[in-house]
């Protein structure tokens, strides 16, 4: 397959099936915004709670596709996306977002996940990008405040995970019941630094810019595993690591998404020391791949336990992955590498009966259809933004 083959697919894709389903299928006509779940079997769940994880990145993947594609429906979807969270999620008394929302709107989890609050810049930022709009980088920015104020730790390094609604101490910091219970996390400081780079990209401040720097720093000195190329998942506040776990996903989105800020950030010494580590990260995440071209989920390295789950999200940080490391660091291999984690996704995860996607291959060779279709963790940013890096890169 061709470059321009490849591009033509997933733009395709893209347009003919992923944006559609969330426009055609996800809209609340009745209680506004987005429906909070579409079950696994393609059932619409109206009383679902509405996640801020998924509307922030509903409003990053509409504002992206409208910047890229200039088509009036994905504006539409994104302008949508955003008031609801300017109206509901926005934490007027406080600052920041709400965890989640009833199905009316009316607050049901209110505690400050920086996880969330940074996707919400991400889109905020992405709607000024698209449009202009003043209004979304007035957001952008306060939120990114919000972080610096209430979750940075000047003494140690880092974010801290989450606080209460009025940004006290919280006992169970998790994202997710699947994840330790510490202070400070890979996962967590990479969706900080995604905004972060987006954001510094329309709003060039001192203090954002040195911050930049800082978060990749951090990945440099503390999270990346310097004699394996992994990431280490999870920390207490004083950056020890007591987990021994590969996130092969996690490994190659974190490869690209240190190399974009890198490039955002236009400072010399710290493009040198990220290109220096993208290699090798690119090659420890390949630990993943299998011989059908997908890339399985996890190890346990201590217990020796594998999640052998191919993972829809995963499937899309691999094509964006590989292709960075054949655009940027003439790994010709890697070009191939990409093509087949596309193929992959083509054969198993794409859904081609009722559009969107499957979220997993399980390790037994059939088809996830348990997990959501669209619900608190399955959005349209990973396929999305697959889709509008190729389209863009190539």
């Amino acid at each position: 397959m061709t470059t321009t083959e490849f591009k033509k697919e997933v733009k395709e894709e893209l347009e003919k099936n992923i944006m559609p389903f969330w426009i055609n299928r996800m809209i609340d006509p009745i209680k506004g915004g987005f429906y909070g779940r579409i079950s696994g079997k393609g059932e619409i769940d109206v009383d679902s709670p509405k996640g801020a994880i998924l509307n922030a990145r509903i409003l990053w993947a509409f504002s992206a596709a409208y910047r890229v594609l200039k088509q009036d429906d994905y504006l539409q979807a994104a302008t949508r996306a955003k008031q609801y969270i300017i109206d509901y999620f926005y934490d007027k008394q406080y600052g920041g977002v709400y965890w989640s929302l009833n199905s009316d709107g009316t607050p049901l989890e209110t505690k400050k996940q920086m996880y969330a609050i940074g996707f919400t810049i991400y889109g905020m930022s992405e709607y000024y990008r698209a449009t202009g709009d003043r209004e979304a980088l007035n957001y952008a920015i306060k939120l990114y405040h919000d972080i610096e104020d209430h979750s940075f730790d000047p003494v140690k390094n880092g974010y801290f995970e989450a606080t209460t609604r009025e940004w006290k101490e919280i006992d169970d910091m998790r994202l997710s019941d699947k994840d330790a219970n510490e202070k400070k996390t890979m996962n967590t400081h990479l969706h900080i630094l995604e905004p972060y780079t987006n954001l510094y990209r329309v709003w060039k401040d001192e203090s954002l810019q040195k911050q930049l720097r800082n978060l990749i720093e951090i990945f440099l000195d503390h999270i990346l595993d310097k004699k394996t190329g992994h990431l280490n998942l999870f920390f207490d506040e004083d950056w020890n690591n007591k987990y021994n776990i590969r996130s092969y996903g996690h490994d190659i989105e974190a490869s690209w998404l240190l190399y974009e800020a890198a490039l955002v950030l236009n400072d010399e010494e710290i493009i040198t020391r990220v290109r220096d580590v993208v290699p090798p990260i690119v090659l420890a995440a390949s630990e993943g791949v299998m011989a059908d071209g997908g890339m399985i989920d996890e190890l346990n390295v201590t217990t020796g336990h594998v999640v052998a789950d191919k993972d829809w999200w995963v499937q899309c940080e691999a094509v964006i992955g590989f292709s960075n490391s054949y655009q940027y660091f003439n790994d010709k291999r890697a070009l191939d590498k990409s093509i087949a984690s596309w193929n992959f996704i083509k054969n198993h995860i794409v859904d081609h009966e009722n559009g969107e996607w499957f979220w997993s291959l399980r390790d037994n060779g059939s088809v996830n259809t348990d997990d959501d279709k669209a619900g608190f963790w399955k959005c349209p940013y990973h396929n999305a933004r697959m889709c509008l890096e190729i389209i863009e890169r190539f």
